[in-house]
C-alpha cells in the first residue's frame, strides 16, 4: 500500500490501482517520487507507463550495490514525460545472483544502459538483444563497480596488446 502522499499522486495512484501488489513501496522526498517494483513485474509496470501515462523517454538505468545487505542491487530507473512534464524514479532491489527482465523492449534506449550495468555490477537481463561488456574488455575479471571489487583493482597487463 502506498504512503497516503503517493496514493493521490497522478501517477503512482492509478498505478498502484491497475497493477496490485506491483508497487512494492513507495517515497516522495524533495518534490521528487520514486517507486519500489516487484522485480517479476517490471516490464508490464513500464509498458503501462510508456503507453498510458506518456513516460516516453528513459533517460537512464542504473544500479547500486548495499553489499553485503540483501537484497545486494536496486536497479534504478529515471523516467521522464516530456509531454506531461514529469518525472519518475522506478527502483527495483534483486539479489546478487538474480536477474532481471530487460525494459529493452519498452525503449530501446534502454540496451547500452542495461549493458553498462551488466559490465559494471554483474546484474543479468534476460531477453536482452545483445548483453556484453560495454565498456571493460571483453575478458575483464570481475565487475568494479562492486562494494566488494579490490580498491586498486585486479593486475592487469598491457603489454600483450
Amino acid at each position: 500500500m502506498l504512503p497516503e502522499p503517493l496514493a493521490e499522486h497522478p501517477v503512482a495512484g492509478p498505478l498502484d490501482q491497475r497493477f496490485p501488489g506491483a508497487i512494492v513501496e513507495g517515497k516522495f522526498a524533495l518534490g521528487e517520487v520514486s517507486l519500489f517494483i516487484d522485480p517479476a513485474r517490471i516490464v508490464e509496470v513500464c509498458s503501462a507507463l510508456k503507453q498510458d501515462f506518456a513516460f516516453e523517454q528513459l533517460t537512464g538505468v542504473t544500479a547500486v550495490d548495499w553489499w553485503p545487505q540483501e537484497p545486494r542491487f536496486e536497479i534504478v530507473y529515471q523516467l521522464h514525460s516530456i509531454s506531461k512534464n514529469r518525472r519518475l524514479r522506478l527502483k527495483v532491489r534483486i539479489s546478487e545472483h538474480d536477474g532481471l527482465d530487460s525494459v529493452t523492449p519498452v525503449w530501446r534506449g534502454a540496451n547500452w544502459y542495461e549493458r553498462e550495468v551488466f559490465d559494471l555490477f554483474g546484474v543479468t537481463f534476460s531477453n536482452h538483444p545483445d548483453l556484453e561488456r560495454i565498456m571493460m574488455p571483453a575478458d575483464w575479471e570481475g565487475h568494479p563497480l562492486r562494494k566488494d571489487y579490490p580498491v586498486h583493482g585486479h593486475r592487469y597487463s598491457y603489454a600483450d596488446e
